[in-house]
């Protein structure tokens, strides 16, 4: 049998709680109930069998872009509101890819710098 994967890891320097208090915000997925602030780690259970998110405090900080990111698709919401959205959660803007035609995306960063995509959602 091949392997699944269980867990995408964040390395983040801060609180892994905070970080992992974001995406649960920015998502909509609860962290766990073991989980509290100060922590080594913390989950993000996907209620819906997909790998969790699993942030974890390490010494180092980030060097360099990101080799592996989200591209977010925002359901219920457009693209604009989305990124407002995760902007009030904390997310920094960082380039807005939008193509005159609506097509295509805007890199943010989360509070540790990780780059993720939020691209056009279903209501534009």
């Amino acid at each position: 049998m091949n392997p699944t994967i269980r867990h995408v890891t964040f390395d983040c320097t801060g609180d892994p709680y905070d970080l992992a208090s974001f995406w649960s915000a920015l998502l909509g997925n609860p962290l766990s109930d073991d989980d509290k602030p100060g922590d080594p780690e913390a989950l993000i259970e996907d209620p819906n069998g997909g790998p969790g998110l699993l942030f974890v405090r390490v010494e180092e900080g980030k060097t360099a872009k990101n080799r592996l990111h989200f591209d977010l698709r925002p359901t219920g919401r457009t693209r604009e509101e989305e990124v407002a959205r995760a902007v009030g959660h904390g997310a920094r803007l960082l380039a807005d890819r939008t193509r005159p035609d609506g097509t295509g995306w805007v890199v943010l960063a989360d509070p540790e710098g990780n780059e993720f995509c939020v691209e056009r959602g279903e209501k534009g």
